[in-house]
Protein backbone atom coordinates (compact mmCIF):
# COMPACT_ATOMS: atom_id res chain seq x y z
CA UNK A 1 0.00 0.00 0.00
CA UNK A 2 1.13 3.48 -1.21
CA UNK A 3 -0.41 6.70 0.44
CA UNK A 4 0.17 9.02 -1.78
CA UNK A 5 0.32 12.80 -0.70
CA UNK A 6 0.09 14.88 -3.85
CA UNK A 7 -3.63 14.61 -5.08
CA UNK A 8 -2.81 14.89 -9.25
CA UNK A 9 -0.02 12.39 -8.86
CA UNK A 10 -2.67 10.06 -7.00
CA UNK A 11 -5.34 10.80 -10.21
CA UNK A 12 -2.38 10.65 -12.62
CA UNK A 13 -1.29 7.39 -11.33
CA UNK A 14 -4.68 5.78 -10.43
CA UNK A 15 -6.13 6.55 -14.17
CA UNK A 16 -2.68 5.06 -15.24
CA UNK A 17 -3.71 1.89 -12.92
CA UNK A 18 -7.25 1.88 -14.60
CA UNK A 19 -5.88 1.91 -18.33
CA UNK A 20 -3.55 -0.78 -17.84
CA UNK A 21 -5.85 -3.43 -16.57
CA UNK A 22 -9.71 -2.06 -16.76
CA UNK A 23 -11.12 -5.80 -15.54
CA UNK A 24 -9.95 -6.17 -12.56
CA UNK A 25 -8.93 -2.45 -11.33
CA UNK A 26 -11.37 -1.46 -8.13
CA UNK A 27 -12.03 1.83 -6.53
CA UNK A 28 -13.08 2.78 -3.14
CA UNK A 29 -13.46 5.24 -0.91
CA UNK A 30 -14.22 5.42 3.16
CA UNK A 31 -14.91 8.45 5.24
CA UNK A 32 -14.88 8.17 9.18
CA UNK A 33 -17.76 11.13 10.57
CA UNK A 34 -15.39 10.70 13.98
CA UNK A 35 -12.41 11.44 12.75
CA UNK A 36 -13.37 13.40 9.84
CA UNK A 37 -10.81 11.65 7.47
CA UNK A 38 -11.51 10.55 4.11
CA UNK A 39 -9.55 7.86 1.81
CA UNK A 40 -9.60 7.03 -0.77
CA UNK A 41 -7.82 3.79 -2.88
CA UNK A 42 -7.46 2.41 -6.13
CA UNK A 43 -6.21 -1.19 -6.19
CA UNK A 44 -5.74 -4.04 -9.04
CA UNK A 45 -4.66 -6.68 -6.79
CA UNK A 46 -1.17 -6.03 -7.46
CA UNK A 47 -0.62 -2.52 -6.96
CA UNK A 48 -2.38 -0.54 -4.36
CA UNK A 49 -2.63 3.57 -3.97
CA UNK A 50 -4.44 5.46 -1.27
CA UNK A 51 -5.33 9.30 -1.00
CA UNK A 52 -5.72 10.13 2.85
CA UNK A 53 -7.67 13.73 3.67
CA UNK A 54 -9.03 15.52 6.30
CA UNK A 55 -10.04 18.43 4.43
CA UNK A 56 -13.21 19.07 3.16
CA UNK A 57 -12.74 20.94 -0.03
CA UNK A 58 -10.83 17.36 -0.86
CA UNK A 59 -14.71 15.95 -1.56
CA UNK A 60 -14.98 18.15 -4.94
CA UNK A 61 -11.84 16.46 -5.72
CA UNK A 62 -13.01 13.29 -5.02
CA UNK A 63 -16.20 14.34 -7.04
CA UNK A 64 -14.33 14.91 -9.81
CA UNK A 65 -12.12 11.87 -9.47
CA UNK A 66 -15.52 9.95 -9.42
CA UNK A 67 -15.98 11.66 -12.44
CA UNK A 68 -13.14 11.22 -14.23
CA UNK A 69 -13.96 7.05 -14.03
CA UNK A 70 -17.20 7.12 -14.86
CA UNK A 71 -16.02 8.40 -18.02
CA UNK A 72 -13.50 6.28 -18.95
CA UNK A 73 -15.49 3.06 -18.41
CA UNK A 74 -18.45 4.57 -20.12
CA UNK A 75 -16.39 6.32 -23.24
CA UNK A 76 -13.79 4.11 -23.18
CA UNK A 77 -10.06 3.74 -22.33
CA UNK A 78 -8.61 6.38 -25.32
CA UNK A 79 -10.67 9.25 -24.20
CA UNK A 80 -8.99 12.65 -23.96
CA UNK A 81 -8.05 13.53 -20.53
CA UNK A 82 -8.69 17.24 -21.18
CA UNK A 83 -12.41 16.59 -21.66
CA UNK A 84 -13.18 14.71 -18.47
CA UNK A 85 -10.94 17.32 -15.99
CA UNK A 86 -13.54 19.73 -17.50
CA UNK A 87 -10.66 22.51 -17.21
CA UNK A 88 -12.25 24.11 -20.22
CA UNK A 89 -15.79 24.29 -18.65
CA UNK A 90 -14.49 25.46 -15.54
CA UNK A 91 -13.10 28.62 -16.90
CA UNK A 92 -16.51 29.26 -18.41
CA UNK A 93 -18.36 29.28 -15.76
CA UNK A 94 -18.77 33.08 -14.43
CA UNK A 95 -20.45 33.75 -11.00
CA UNK A 96 -23.12 36.19 -11.34
CA UNK A 97 -23.21 39.03 -9.32
CA UNK A 98 -26.37 40.13 -7.36
CA UNK A 99 -26.92 43.13 -8.88
CA UNK A 100 -29.87 44.30 -10.81
CA UNK A 101 -31.15 42.82 -13.90
CA UNK A 102 -31.38 44.88 -17.09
Amino acid sequence: MVYITSWDEFVERTVQLFRADPESTRYCMKYRHCDGKLVLKVTDNKECLKFKTDQAQDARKMEKLNNIFFTLMARGLDVDMSEITGKEQEAKLVKKGRGRKQ
